[in-house]
């Protein structure tokens, strides 16, 4: 009984002296044209040390625990090497892909250690690829996770992507250039600044921007520049009226491509909502700009082009705004 009693003391008294964290970290996955939740669990334990990264992660995402470790330790931040660290992409049934979980992911593990207050990160949402210098670079879809937060999040976003996400209206977004310019965001006082004074990294790249519209419009294909070619002309303008679908047909050099690329100078502008999902497409691909706004998109796939090569083939297809 009394060998019984003092092993049991020897367990408590082990357990008692384990250091264990746990943290969670809301971010969005792609699927399609809509931005999925993620939660980023991460779970810190006394153990052998390991870095284990679960949830049907792509390679991509599994890649992000090399990229993780060098950002935090060259923001000059404690990388916790002597534990066991586990990290769960939640719903573990979604597909993740892109680096786009990096910035998430070292939140977490800085939430997990002690070094940002993990209660605040509960009221935002994280994307953003990191650089082994810590550095954040931009990610597809960004208007695709403005879009689909209902109520609208708060978003913390990468340089590029920021910008992208403030078009849609009523939500708010944090832009930040640099891992500790979030971690300035949510450290303790102090804490955050000596890190920064540690790694070299003085300024701050962190802002709140304001949702705006683009008022600048790059100018389209115009029908004036057209010399002659009468018939053309006014079937386009027919089929712009009406809604109708128009094939052109001729020899090469006739003017099929450049008459098709001015039809959509003919159709009414896009109102805001027509403008946000055509943006978003673009966004998902990665062509999107800033002065393509409000732009009736037109793609020119070549004449000898499949059905396989239009819808893709082999990978998951990303629309295109070519």
């Amino acid at each position: 009984m009394v060998r019984q009693l003092s092993a049991h003391l020897n367990i408590t008294h082990y357990f008692g002296d384990c250091q264990m964290g746990l943290s969670l970290v809301q971010s969005r996955a792609l699927r399609g044209l809509e931005a999925a939740r993620i939660t980023v669990e991460v779970h810190l334990a006394n153990g052998l040390p390991s870095f284990t990264l679960v949830g049907l992660a792509d390679t991509e995402v599994k890649e992000a625990r090399e990229r993780v470790r060098c950002a935090i330790q060259s923001a000059g931040l404690v990388f916790p090497h002597n534990q066991r660290i586990t990290v769960n992409l939640a719903p573990a049934d979604l597909p993740k892909d892109s680096g786009r979980l990096d910035l998430p992911i070292a939140l977490g593990i800085l939430a997990a250690s002690g070094q940002i207050d993990a209660a605040r990160l509960q009221h935002f949402e994280f994307a953003g690829e990191l650089s082994l210098t810590g550095a954040l670079r931009p990610v597809r879809g960004a208007l695709s996770m403005a879009l689909s937060g209902k109520p609208p999040a708060q978003l913390v976003l990468p340089p590029g992507s920021a910008e992208e996400a403030a078009l849609v209206p009523g939500t708010t977004v944090y832009r930040a250039a640099h891992l500790l310019d979030v971690v300035g965001f949510f450290a303790p006082p102090g804490a955050a600044s000596d890190a920064a004074a540690n790694a070299g990294h003085p300024s701050t790249g962190w802002q709140r921007l304001e949702n705006t519209r683009p008022r600048q419009r790059r100018p389209e294909p115009d029908m004036s520049e057209v010399k002659g070619q009468a018939a053309a002309r006014r079937a386009l303008e027919i089929a712009a009226a009406g809604g109708h679908s128009l094939l052109l047909s001729g020899p090469p050099g006739s003017g099929k491509t450049m008459l098709a690329q001015r039809l959509a100078g003919l159709l009414p502008d896009m109102d805001h909502e027509e403008s946000l999902q055509s943006a978003a497409i673009r966004s998902l691909a990665g062509h999107f700009q800033c002065d393509q706004w409000g732009l009736r998109p037109t793609c020119a796939p070549h004449h000898t082009a499949s059905a396989v090569a239009l819808v893709g083939g082999g990978a998951p297809p990303r629309p295109g705004g070519h």
